[in-house]
């Protein structure tokens, strides 16, 4: 059989390893780590945070400061994930994954890295201890929650929710008004307000191409829904906030 270029270079990483006694973190001692963030245990994270690019990390690039970029992002990738199971929410973990990494991508020194790693380790960290401090969100709310999200521009209803998640529309009601503090219907508008926020930020898109997009029944009532939120028109929201972020980069 044909040995592959990857075969190749893993037989010669390992022997490169033993050849001089390189060894990765131990396997059990990473996910004690990845636990403490996941958990919100602030001081055991501590305990666990192990700089980036001493002993124990790969070689992932010949380029040093590029070696520690990437391990910076396989980590931010890791605990983005790890919080996401423990009850943090799709969207703000997924957001600030895309936040630290960009801000990784424009570092330009070994400093900084290691600056934002553990601003990484302590901004996870803490909002997951207010996480588990208020109380996880069951399962089916975690999954309803992931459902709204992805779904955004397209209906959602009560009863599509339940379907998903096996229970009746009354019961999976009481339970998210419960767990996450108000209706299914306040949550989906509340989101599709923040979702509308970024595009008039960020885009071109007309007042009624984003109401029709994120599944406004029509204009006026996306209007009405955006300023009962925002206190704002989307009009005065646009002139107020329009690319305003871009030019403080």
């Amino acid at each position: 059989m044909k040995i592959t270029d990857t075969e190749k270079d893993l037989t010669k990483a390992a022997f490169k390893n033993r050849e001089y006694m390189i060894t990765h973190l131990p396997y059990e001692r990473e996910m004690e780590f990845y636990q403490s963030v996941k958990t919100g245990n602030i001081n055991e994270a501590k305990r666990l945070f192990k700089p980036l690019g001493g002993s124990g990390y790969g070689m992932l690039s010949d380029d040093p400061l590029r070696n520690l970029k990437y391990h910076l992002v396989v980590t931010i990738a890791f605990i983005t994930r790890y919080c996401m199971e423990g009850g943090m929410e799709m969207e703000t973990a997924y957001n600030l994954s895309d936040i630290y990494i960009l801000r990784v991508d424009r570092c330009v020194s070994e400093d900084e890295i290691h600056a934002i790693h553990k601003e990484v380790v302590r901004d996870f960290t803490s909002r997951m201890h207010a996480i588990v401090k208020k109380g996880l969100f069951s399962k089916p709310i975690l999954i309803c929650l992931d459902i709204i999200y992805d779904n955004l521009h397209n209906k959602i209803t009560l009863n599509d929710l339940a379907e998903k998640v096996g229970l009746s529309a009354p019961y999976l009601s009481k339970l998210f008004h419960r767990e996450v503090g108000c209706t299914v219907s306040q949550y989906i508008s509340r989101k599709r307000v923040e979702a509308a926020e970024n595009l008039l930020k960020y885009s071109d898109y007309s007042c009624i191409e984003i109401a029709n997009y994120l599944c406004f029944n029509s204009e006026s009532y996306f209007i009405q829904v955006f300023k009962a939120i925002t206190k704002l028109t989307p009009k005065a929201y646009r002139d107020k906030y329009f690319r305003t972020q871009w030019g403080e980069k």
